[in-house]
C-alpha cells in the first residue's frame, strides 16, 4: 500500500522538476521582445551647407576717354559698352533672330536637366527665359534684369503665354541679389559685355551658384569680322576666359556651331 502511494508522488515531483528545467532553459535562450523586434537605427546629422567661395581680389578698373559705343571704363583691357535699354525690346524680339542666332539650337546645346534652377542674367524681354521654361518643368528660370521696364514687359508676356515657372527678379548693377547656393546654372546672352561692374557681378554669381554650378556665356564672336555687330558688343574667347578665370571660374569648353556667337561654359 505504501509503495503504491510513493509512485504518484514520485511522478508528480519528477514533473515539477522537468517544468522548472524547461522554464530555466527558455529564460536563458529567448531574447526579449524589445531586442528582437526593434532594429538598430543610425541617426545621421544633416549635411552642413557648402562653405562660401574663397574671396578673390579682382583686377582693378581703369579709365580712358570713352569711345563712341563705350563708357570709358576698362576691365582687363576691355572697354565696357553702353547698355541697350528697354527701347531695344523690338530688336530683341525680332523675327529674324532665329535665323541669325539660332537660339533654339543654342538652348538645346545647354543640356539642361528638367529640375534645373537657372538664372537668365540680363534677361531683357525674356526671349530666352520663355524658351527655356518648358525644358525645366520641375525647375524654374529666374529672369534677372536691372531695368524695371524690362521686368514689367516680361511679367505681361508670362501671363499672356501662361508660363508659371519664370520668375522676374530685379537685380542691381553690381549684384544679382540672389541667395547663396541656390542656382544650378546661370545664362548670359549678349549681356555680360554691358555690365558696368563685371567683377562684382561675377563675385555675386559665385556666391549664388552651387558648387559645380555652370555659367553659359553667349557672346557675339569678337574674332569674326563677318559678325555684323559693333566691336564693343562682341567678345573674343581669350578675353572672356581671362576675365572669368580671374574671378575664380574654371573654363570647360567653347561649343561651336552657332552662326554669330560663342557658347562658352564655365564651372563654379
Amino acid at each position: 500500500m505504501k509503495s503504491k502511494l510513493l509512485i504518484p508522488v514520485f511522478l508528480l515531483l519528477l514533473g515539477l522538476v522537468l517544468i522548472s528545467l524547461i522554464y530555466v532553459r527558455n529564460a536563458l535562450t529567448v531574447k526579449p521582445i524589445a531586442e528582437t523586434q526593434s532594429p538598430s537605427v543610425t541617426i545621421q546629422a544633416d549635411d552642413p551647407p557648402p562653405a562660401p567661395p574663397a574671396p578673390i581680389t579682382p583686377p582693378a578698373y581703369t579709365t580712358a576717354p570713352a569711345s563712341r559705343d563705350g563708357i570709358g571704363k576698362i576691365f582687363m583691357g576691355r572697354e565696357i559698352s553702353h547698355v541697350m535699354g528697354h527701347p531695344g525690346i523690338g530688336w530683341l524680339e525680332r523675327t529674324e533672330r532665329e535665323k541669325e542666332e539660332a537660339p533654339t539650337k543654342a538652348i538645346a546645346m545647354l543640356g539642361l536637366a528638367p529640375d534645373t534652377v537657372i538664372a537668365d542674367i540680363g534677361a531683357g524681354s525674356g526671349y530666352y527665359s520663355f524658351r527655356i521654361a518648358p525644358i525645366v518643368p520641375k525647375g524654374k528660370v529666374i529672369a534677372v534684369d536691372i531695368q524695371q521696364e524690362m521686368l514689367d514687359f516680361l511679367k505681361t508676356e508670362s501671363t499672356k503665354l501662361g508660363i508659371t515657372n519664370v520668375q522676374a527678379h530685379l537685380g542691381a548693377i553690381d549684384d544679382i541679389k540672389l541667395p547663396a547656393n541656390t542656382l544650378d546654372a546661370a545664362l548670359m546672352v549678349d549681356a555680360y559685355h554691358e555690365f558696368s561692374h563685371p567683377a562684382e557681378m561675377l563675385t555675386s554669381l559665385r556666391t549664388a551658384l552651387k558648387p559645380g554650378g555652370k555659367i553659359y556665356l553667349l557672346e557675339y564672336r569678337g574674332e569674326d569680322p563677318k559678325v555684323p555687330i559693333k566691336p564693343l558688343h562682341k567678345m573674343t574667347e581669350v578675353q572672356a576666359i581671362k576675365e572669368f578665370e580671374a574671378l575664380g571660374f574654371t573654363f570647360l569648353e567653347n561649343k561651336d556651331g552657332l552662326p554669330w556667337q560663342h557658347l562658352l561654359i564655365f564651372e563654379n
